[in-house]
């Protein structure tokens, strides 16, 4: 029973998917509440340095764990895990109810600077303009990265668009585009005091 006034604490979003492939076997676990705590191994280090970038800026609790056919590149691991985690978040948002459904973020390193916009709205689109200055970052490629964020709105259902604004340093680039999603989403992701249970549209579904 409840007293006037009491505290209701939501229900924790949280979500663990598991995709299994030929190429690839994949397990996230998240918490979309959470305080930015991460456990992130794909056998590519700066690609975990990037999801690391995605819990700690978004404030996501991300657990991780892939293994790919890494002996012939990256490709499937990285766009596997885009899909997978697309998949975690959307379980995790449930029916939308009282989210803020947009958010936006720049965020610059050093000479570089990217702005990131977001919006859980349904409809998976990706608009992504990055003129990497270089083809491998580490044993990551680049353009991998396009390859992320498409498998990621294809399954999280959302549309995104992605700009570098300046940039000379591929590692730079790459860094600022995905601490810009992390704030992005952290900021849609949050619960809108002001529009508890409410679906954040005029159609009244997402």
């Amino acid at each position: 029973m409840t007293t006037p006034n009491a505290l209701v604490l939501p229900a924790p979003r949280t979500a663990e998917v598991t995709r299994n492939t030929a190429e690839t076997k994949i397990t996230v676990k998240l918490n979309l509440d959470g305080t930015g705590q991460s456990s992130l191994s794909t056998g590519i280090g700066f690609f975990d340095h990037m999801l690391d970038q995605i819990a700690r800026h978004g404030l996501i609790d991300l657990d991780i764990h892939a293994e790919g056919d890494l002996h012939i590149d990256g490709h499937h691991t990285v766009e596997d895990v885009g899909i997978t985690l697309g998949q975690a978040v959307a379980k995790a948002v449930g029916d939308k109810k009282g989210l803020r459904r947009y958010g936006h973020a720049y965020v610059p390193l050093d000479e570089a600077l990217s702005r990131v916009v977001v919006d859980f709205s349904g409809r998976p689109g990706l608009e992504m303009h990055v003129p990497f200055k270089s083809g491998m970052i580490g044993t990551f490629d680049s353009q991998l990265a396009y390859e992320f964020f498409q498998g990621f709105v294809n399954h999280a259902f959302v549309t995104l668009h992605i700009d570098n604004l300046k940039g000379e340093n591929s590692h730079h680039q790459a860094e600022t585009v995905f601490k810009a999603f992390a704030r992005a989403l952290r900021m849609a992701l949050e619960i809108d005091p002001r529009a508890a249970g409410i679906i954040p549209s005029t159609k009244g579904s997402l």
